[in-house]
């Protein structure tokens, strides 16, 4: 199976649970970095989601290691819902910091590069039937959420 995130923290490298986003940008990127953390910290709807995808998700027994799951879904995520190409994928997975904070990788480490057929041969892994199922996953904690807080009132 691949590996969800790799354990070991590099030197630098922020952990998902502390990334700090701008709460006054109206782009949407950093909400939807927001929504991918909350996935993160949410341990419970977490591991629901990495059952999913690692049920969809196979290793090949040959090549190279592929990229972990939660840099799979943080780049479909991103590239689906800002409806990029792959050029622009590769372009902002490449040089946005907080995006490169989400998937792991150190503000230090600058030589890290995600090549073009890396990310076309991984985020095409995110199918319509695999989306749909984690959406229906997000949708039902999210729904959670808001009746947790309505009750508190």
């Amino acid at each position: 199976m691949r590996a969800v995130i790799d354990d070991q923290m590099k030197l630098g490298e922020v952990d998902i649970s502390k990334i700090v986003f701008n709460s006054r940008s109206r782009d949407e990127i950093p909400q939807l970095l927001k929504g991918l953390q909350h996935i993160w910290c949410e341990h419970e709807l977490r591991q629901r989601v990495f059952d999913l995808l690692e049920n969809h998700i196979k290793l090949s027994k040959t090549g190279r290691k592929g990229m972990d799951l939660w840099s799979i879904l943080v780049f479909g995520t991103v590239r689906l819902n800002c409806n990029w190409d792959y050029d622009k994928l590769q372009e902002m997975a490449d040089n946005h910091l907080k995006l490169r904070e989400m998937v792991g990788v150190s503000p230090f480490d600058r030589q890290q590069e995600f090549p073009l057929q890396t990310l076309k041969d991984n985020v095409q892994l995110l199918t319509p039937g695999l989306l749909i199922e984690i959406n229906t996953l997000v949708v039902g904690a999210g729904h959670n959420l808001v009746k947790k807080k309505m009750l508190k009132y």
